[in-house]
């Protein structure tokens, strides 16, 4: 399969997955997350994509400093609307990484390992970011993307309105994939541990036990 060479090279995510360890898909549920996998997900590759991925990677980094973090012991709340924008998507991306699924998510088993509404939307228009919420503690952040520092090629509307005309030949839209795919391949090599661009907040709360 040919994909850009940048792909393999963002950051990884360990995560453990003790659903995972429990029907025996992977010894000691223990799973590693690359960026493939939600472009998979998604079906391309864009700045969402890629900043939804690093989001939720710094969230769960920050929740569990000795890592690996566990998936499904998270609760996530995407603010806004479900279908505004690009929520849709970062939601999907965060739920691939965390295992917080809406409504339609697994029930579980015994009333254990369940996935099912741990994600959820906040319409209130209170927080601007995403927020992770740990489970057992009660431990909770708060990510923003902010791409203000990684601007997208001086020419990618010109390289864009090429490429979408019907004559357009196999180099412009080469072209124009080339330039798109430069600015998420920047944020995930050079960005992904930026704070002015991956901005985590740590929320007050207290500790469950």
């Amino acid at each position: 399969m040919g994909t850009p060479a940048f792909f393999d090279q963002a950051p990884a995510i360990p995560l453990r997955d003790p659903l995972a360890a429990f029907l025996g898909a992977a010894d000691d549920g223990l799973l590693d997350y690359h960026y493939l996998d939600a472009v998979r997900l998604a079906g391309h590759s864009c700045p969402t994509v890629a900043g939804a991925y690093l989001m939720a990677r710094a969230a769960l980094r920050a929740l569990y400093p000795d890592g690996p973090a566990e998936r499904g012991g998270v609760e996530v709340q995407v603010p806004g609307p479900e279908s505004e924008g690009v929520n849709g998507v970062i939601a999907q991306v965060f739920t691939l990484l965390t295992g917080a699924a809406g409504a339609n998510g697994f029930h579980g088993i015994a009333g254990r390992y369940t996935r099912q509404s741990l994600l959820s939307f906040d319409e209130s228009d209170a927080h601007t970011g995403v927020r992770v919420r740990r489970r057992d503690t009660g431990a909770a952040v708060m990510v923003e993307l902010d791409l203000s520092s990684v601007p997208a090629p001086a020419n990618l509307r010109a390289l864009l309105g090429g490429a979408l005309d019907p004559a357009a030949s196999a180099a412009q839209r080469a072209a124009f994939g080339q330039a798109w795919q430069e600015r998420v391949r920047c944020l995930l090599l050079e960005h992904a541990d930026d704070p002015d661009v991956i901005r985590l907040t740590r929320l007050d709360r207290e500790p469950v036990h």
